[in-house]
């Protein structure tokens, strides 16, 4: 399977980066819960969910929460990218 140029086996990997951006990476696991969403990953640990549907936070973990601020720059890329982050959440959790 072909994400965004990256090849990646849907079952080889738990939680296949998407994109890498300057703070953090956007990651989606297989088999994952409701809402279709995406996770924020940071350097420092912190990690982030987010609803695709709208690009509403659903929690913060890792120690501390992560700031709209922080994640901007995720949140554009995604808003930009909605569709397809949909089709590969669907695609991995079918």
């Amino acid at each position: 399977m072909v994400l965004f140029g990256a090849t990646i086996a849907l079952y080889d990997q738990p939680m296949p980066t998407i994109h890498r951006l300057s703070n953090c990476v956007i990651c989606l696991y297989a088999n994952d819960h409701l809402p279709p969403h995406f996770h924020l990953r940071f350097s420092d640990g912190r990690q982030a969910l987010i609803a695709i549907n709208d690009l509403s936070p659903l929690a913060g973990f890792g120690g501390s929460r992560v700031s709209l601020r922080e994640m901007s720059e995720a949140l554009e890329w995604a808003s930009q990218n909605r569709a397809r982050l949909l089709a590969i959440w669907e695609q991995l959790n079918s």
